[in-house]
C-alpha cells in the first residue's frame, strides 16, 4: 500500500478481531491508529470459527496468515450429515483440485482465541498502533476538523480526524448514530466450547482425527464439530430454537430445552451432546441490512454495521474482509470521509447479501418433516467438488481501481 502524502490519525472502538484487524489494515497504510477497547484486558471469548478462503486471503493481505496457520487446522471435508438418522446428505472437498483451483486460500478452522491473539501481537507490533484497555467510549462529537471521543472512566478525550466503530453486536456508536434499536432475536440459541480430543473416546475420538467439519442438520438444531488449535481441542456448537423465548426474560433456551430438542437425535449427535460444553450459553442475534455505514467522520464495521446470524460461518470473515477494504480505501485517499464512503460502497452490498443468505441457510438446515426430505434429496445429488453455489460467499468481490492520490 502507498504512504499516505498527509497521514491520519484513526480511532478504532472496539478490541476484537474487527477491531484489531481494521488497526492493523490502517497502520500498514502509513496512518497512526489509537484503538480503545471497554475491557481492562485485551482477550476474546468463544470457541472454534470457519474461516472460509476469503478470510484467509484477508488475513494474507494483513500479514497474519501464516501466524493463524501455525494453530490452525486445515479440514479436508465439509460436511452435512441429517441430525436425525444419521446419513451423510453432502460434502464439499476442501484440499482436491477442484478446491485449488477454484480458491487460491485454504479453508482453515481455529479457536477464536488464537485468531486474536495472532491480530493482537501483529498491532502490538506495529509502530503506528496504540491500544489502550479500560476505555469505555460514552460519546463521539465530531465537527469539520475531527472526532472527540469521551470515555465513562475519566480519562482524557481523545482527538482523532476519524473514528471507526468495531464495538460489536450491542454497538453504541451504533445507536448513537443510527439509533435502530436492538439486535434482533433468533429465538435459536447455541452452546458452545472446545473439549481436549485427549479426552474423547470412541465415536468421537474418530471424528476428531478425521478433522473434518461436520454439520449435523436437524429439526430447529443442528450440531457443528471440527478440530482447532493443531487438532489439540475439539469444537461443539449447539444450536436450537427455544419454545419458549421471551424478549424481556433470560429464562429460556436452557440445558433442559437443549436435552428435549435433540432427545430424537442419531447415536452420534447424541454420544457428542454431554460434551457439549454448558457455560455459554448464547442467543443468536443478527439484523437487517442498512445503507448508511457512514456518519460523517464516523464509519461502522464488522458487526456493528453487519451483524448475521453463523450459518454461513462469515460473521468474522466478513469483518476481515472489512478490514482489507477499509485500509485500501485509506490508503489511497487524503479526507477520511471520502475513504470511507469508498470503503462502505464497496462492502454494503456484499454484506447485506451475506446477512439475508446467512438466514435462510439456518432456515434450510433446520427444516423439518417433508421440507428435510426434499432438502437431503437436492443436496444428495451434488458432488464433493460442486462450488458453484458456495464460492460468491467464498470470494470476496475485487478491489475497484484506486484513484491517485493529489500530490502534497
Amino acid at each position: 500500500m502507498p504512504v499516505p502524502p498527509s497521514p491520519l490519525h484513526i480511532a478504532v472502538v472496539g478490541g476484537g478481531i474487527g477491531g484489531l484487524a481494521a488497526a492493523l489494515a490502517t497502520a500498514r497504510t502509513g496512518h497512526r491508529v489509537t484503538l480503545v477497547e471497554r475491557a481492562e484486558r485485551f482477550g476474546e471469548i468463544g470457541a472454534g470459527l470457519q474461516l472460509a478462503p476469503n478470510a484467509s486471503l484477508a488475513l494474507d493481505e494483513l500479514g497474519v496468515l501464516t501466524a493463524v496457520r501455525s494453530t490452525a487446522v486445515t479440514p479436508p471435508r465439509l460436511v452435512m450429515m441429517d441430525a436425525l438418522t444419521g446419513d451423510e446428505v453432502t460434502s464439499l472437498d476442501l484440499r482436491g483440485s477442484a478446491y485449488t483451483d477454484r480458491f487460491a486460500h485454504p479453508y482453515l478452522v481455529t479457536h477464536r482465541t488464537d485468531l486474536h491473539a495472532a491480530l493482537l501481537a501483529a498491532c502490538q507490533e506495529h509502530p503506528g498502533v496504540t491500544l489502550r484497555t479500560g476505555h469505555t467510549v460514552t460519546e463521539a462529537e465530531q465537527d469539520g476538523t475531527g472526532v472527540r471521543l469521551r470515555f465513562a472512566e475519566g480519562h482524557p478525550r481523545l482527538t482523532a480526524d476519524a473514528v471507526v466503530a468495531a464495538d460489536g453486536l450491542h454497538s453504541r456508536l451504533r445507536q448513537a448514530l443510527v439509533g435502530d434499536g436492538e439486535p434482533v432475536c433468533s429465538r435459536y440459541v447455541a452452546f458452545r466450547g472446545a473439549l481436549p480430543t485427549a479426552r474423547m473416546t470412541g465415536r468421537m475420538s474418530r471424528l476428531a482425527a478425521s478433522e473434518a467439519v461436520m454439520v449435523w442438520a436437524g429439526p430447529r438444531m443442528h450440531l457443528v464439530q471440527y478440530p482447532v488449535r493443531r487438532g489439540e481441542l475439539y469444537n461443539q456448537v449447539a444450536v436450537f430454537e427455544s419454545d419458549h423465548y421471551a424478549p424481556d426474560s433470560d429464562d429460556w433456551g436452557t440445558e433442559a430445552e437443549l436435552e428435549e430438542r435433540f432427545a430424537g437425535a442419531c447415536d452420534a449427535v447424541r454420544d457428542a451432546l454431554p460434551l457439549v460444553s454448558r457455560d455459554r450459553r448464547r442467543p443468536l442475534y443478527d439484523r437487517a441490512p442498512i445503507d448508511t455505514w457512514v456518519h460523517g467522520r464516523v464509519v461502522l464495521l464488522g458487526d456493528a454495521a453487519h451483524p448475521m446470524l453463523q450459518y454461513l460461518a462469515q460473521g468474522a470473515c466478513q469483518a476481515l474482509e472489512d478490514a482489507v477494504a477499509l485500509g485500501e480505501a485509506l490508503g489511497h485517499r487524503t479526507d477520511p470521509a471520502d475513504a470511507f464512503t469508498a470503503y462502505a460502497d464497496r462492502r454494503r452490498e456484499r454484506a447485506a447479501r451475506v446477512q439475508t443468505n446467512a438466514r435462510r441457510f439456518g432456515e434450510i438446515c433446520h427444516l423439518e418433516g417433508m421440507g428435510a426430505t426434499l432438502r437431503n434429496m437436492l443436496l444428495a445429488s451434488r458432488g464433493p467438488e460442486a462450488f458453484d453455489d458456495i464460492s460468491w460467499v467464498w470470494t470476496p468481490a475485487p478491489a475497484p481501481l484506486p484513484a491517485p492520490v493529489p500530490a502534497p
